[in-house]
């Protein structure tokens, strides 16, 4: 036999267990919106979890990992491409490092059942805060919304829910593992005691508080102006984007008796919004419905506001956007890509941030939080609008410089988090789609169809309570991961054998 024939079997292992890693990465995509089969994260994590074994080598464990987020982060975050082909290969690659350090960091052997979950969900974590701010796109939490784990939220927001999902991947693929090589139970020790844990959560989850029934209703009309998708304000005017929604609200009967009218993020853009032409056609409206009206304005020098306007044309509340988006509304290390010659000259001049807490009040007293856009990926903007008192959620938003549906059904499934985390409706309004409302258990109640020019009107509970995630925010669990991993790592430590025990009796003489 030649020396080439020998050297198959090895080579086929090689190449066998990053096509496992890079597949298990894309079974956590897969699992995410628009596909959306809850069970397929479960599943990759499984895996992810049985091509690393037990005692990889850190190379091993380097490469792996880099694959696993390979798989996940270029599938999840395909929408970017459109955008900026460089950026996508960049930010797939960082967000891959992210999992490969995760890989890397946690521990091997028994203790690798509970290191591996909170080193992986700890980078989870990172993502919503680092880098520019966080970029949480394409999450494990998104992929659970329509799954039976989605509760979890109540208690500790996406951050638990993404332990939760990866813990129970890595213990299941652990015990199966050990059944199939009939290794015995001392082979696996913490696979029991994890899958335990992950059962107590979840039953915290069924009793976890959801908010209460007020016994208020809104009727709420959220206007989408529709249009082409794919297009930039560079392309569209801004005025067309106004008259659409302008034609959309002339819809909308002189009798509908409604208490908001909401428009999408940015479908106005004006110098100065109070006594233009647009505010005086809005103020006509809302006198017309005898209704408020809540309307997306962009204002010099770029400030993206929802900005209220009362029934008799008084401008009553604004809130002003706080998180914005990297490489949309501001560009982070612009100097830099300038000297690099990067394209940033479609950015000419970055948003200015908002400072005010997220919530709008009604004429009549009415408190509603407010995330624009991009803010609904972040738990933190809801939560904070709720512990100021609000009974529902707005989220407006702007999805029509993308094609595809990527972005708009994981923003969907974002406001479906939210509302779940918080117990409160979320009203989503965008330009071409997709306006939802979504009730306080994450059921979409109602979606357009994307481009369609269309208003939905729907009965919005106000709700007042607070769940366990609304009291303890993120803090918590991050410190909790952390400590978990730190633990793993202690316990995963070779122990030094005692002296003693190295001693002999001499031999009688």
């Amino acid at each position: 036999m030649s020396s080439d024939a020998s050297e198959r079997p090895a080579l086929h292992e090689r190449l066998a267990r990053p096509a496992l890693a890079l597949g298990a990465g894309a079974l956590v995509a897969f699992s995410m919106p628009p596909w959306g089969f809850w069970p397929l994260a479960i599943l990759g994590v499984a895996l992810f979890e049985v091509t690393l074994g037990e005692t990889p080598s850190r190379r091993e464990r380097l490469r792996l990992g880099l694959l696993f987020g390979a798989g996940w982060m270029y599938l999840g975050m395909g929408w970017m491409v459109q955008l900026t082909a460089p950026g996508y290969v960049v930010a797939g690659l960082v967000f891959s490092l992210f999992h490969a350090v995760a890989t890397v960091a946690a521990p091997v052997g028994s203790w690798r059942v509970i290191g591996r979950p909170a080193a992986l969900a700890a980078v989870e974590a990172l993502r919503f805060s680092f880098p520019f701010g966080g970029i949480p796109l394409a999450t494990m939490g998104m992929s659970q919304v329509g799954g039976p784990l989605v509760g979890v939220v109540r208690v500790g927001g996406v951050i638990l829910l993404t332990w939760l999902v990866v813990q129970l991947g890595i213990a299941l693929a652990a015990l199966v593992t050990m059944l199939v090589h009939r290794t015995g139970v001392r082979a696996e020790p913490q696979a029991a005691p994890a899958l335990l844990s992950v059962t107590v959560i979840v039953v915290l989850s069924v009793i976890a508080p959801r908010g209460a029934d007020t016994g208020t209703r809104l009727d709420v009309a959220a206007v989408q102006g529709g249009g082409e998708q794919g297009t930039s304000a560079l392309e569209v005017p801004s005025s067309l984007v106004t008259e659409r929604h302008l034609e959309a609200t002339r819809t909308i009967p002189d009798d509908a008796d409604l208490d908001l009218v909401l428009w999408p993020e940015n479908t106005i853009d004006v110098d100065v919004f109070d006594g233009s032409a647009i505010y005086r056609a809005i103020a006509a409206e809302a006198a017309r419905l005898d209704a408020p009206f809540a309307v997306g304005v962009t204002e010099e020098p770029r400030i993206n506001s929802q900005i209220v306007v009362a029934p008799n044309g008084d401008i009553v509340d604004q809130y002003v956007k706080v998180r914005r988006v990297p490489f949309g509304e501001y560009v982070p290390l612009r100097g830099i890509l300038e000297a690099v010659g990067a394209p940033i000259e479609q950015i000419g001049r970055d948003a200015e941030a908002g400072t005010g807490p997220a919530y709008i009040d009604l004429p009549d007293g009415t408190r509603l939080g407010v995330v624009i856009s991009w803010e609904v990926f972040f738990a933190g903007r809801a939560r904070e609008g709720v512990k100021a008192g609000a009974e529902a959620i707005l989220n407006p938003t702007n999805g029509a410089s993308y094609t595809g549906t990527i972005v708009q059904t994981q923003q969907v499934a974002s406001s479906r988090l939210r509302a779940i985390e918080t117990g409160r409706w979320v009203v989503q309004a965008a330009p071409t789609g997709f306006t939802a409302i979504v009730d306080a258990d994450g059921n979409v109640r109602q979606r357009t169809a994307v481009s369609e020019q269309r208003v939905l009107y729907d009965t919005v509970e106000l709700r007042s309570g607070r769940t366990w995630y609304t009291n303890l925010g993120d803090g918590p669990f991050i410190v909790a991961l952390i400590g978990l991993l730190a633990l793993s790592l202690w316990f995963a430590q070779p122990r030094p054998r005692s002296p003693w025990r190295t001693l002999r009796p001499r031999a009688s003489e």
